[in-house]
């Protein structure tokens, strides 16, 4: 089973990722650890803030890992905000039957009410060097693009309205 996992930045992606690993015991990649690997070695003349052209150039590193594992029947979690709206037209039927989808939204709403709770939580997982630039429209306007793009691309998207515990919290009793 592979379980990939988008979606804005802030969205909680990581922590659900950490918290699979840690029930599932898969193993688990970040596709920014990938990006920054090959931004750090020199192997890219790409920025951390080329979003689009991070996705158009990890995306087909991250897709045949994919496959290679499918192909190795292991499992894995991927993580990352890098994954195209259309993921699934590089995919034949038979690897996406052993792919899980998840793609975590937050709600207008949500990002109003829970705004601070966000910020302060942001490096719970991992050490984020500098958030000054985080504000609530770009948030929104992040959130939005995601859950459009992949609504257009007939993707299911868990939208977090209130309770963010409780969705995680149901996304990990779904192993499918």
């Amino acid at each position: 089973m592979i379980i990939l996992i988008t979606g804005a930045s802030h969205s909680g992606k990581t922590l659900l990722a950490q918290r699979m690993l840690e029930k599932y015991k898969y193993p688990y990649i970040c596709i920014d650890h990938i990006k920054m690997g090959l931004i750090r070695s020199g192997n890219t003349e790409l920025t951390p803030e080329d979003d689009d052209e991070l996705t158009v150039y990890l995306w087909p590193i991250v897709c045949e890992m994919i496959k290679t594992a499918i192909e190795n029947d292991q499992n894995l979690i991927v993580e990352g905000c890098y994954i195209p709206f259309d993921w699934r037209k590089d995919f034949d039927d038979e690897y996406i039957l052993s792919i899980r989808f998840i793609c975590l939204a937050l709600s207008d709403a949500y990002i109003d009410a829970h705004f601070d709770d966000i910020r302060n939580h942001a490096s719970d997982i991992e050490s984020r060097i500098d958030d000054s630039y985080l504000r609530i429209d770009m948030m929104k306007e992040t959130n939005r693009a995601y859950i459009e793009g992949f609504k257009k691309s007939g993707e299911m998207i868990t939208l977090i309205e209130d309770d963010y515990e409780k969705v995680i919290s149901d996304l990990l009793k779904d192993k499918r």
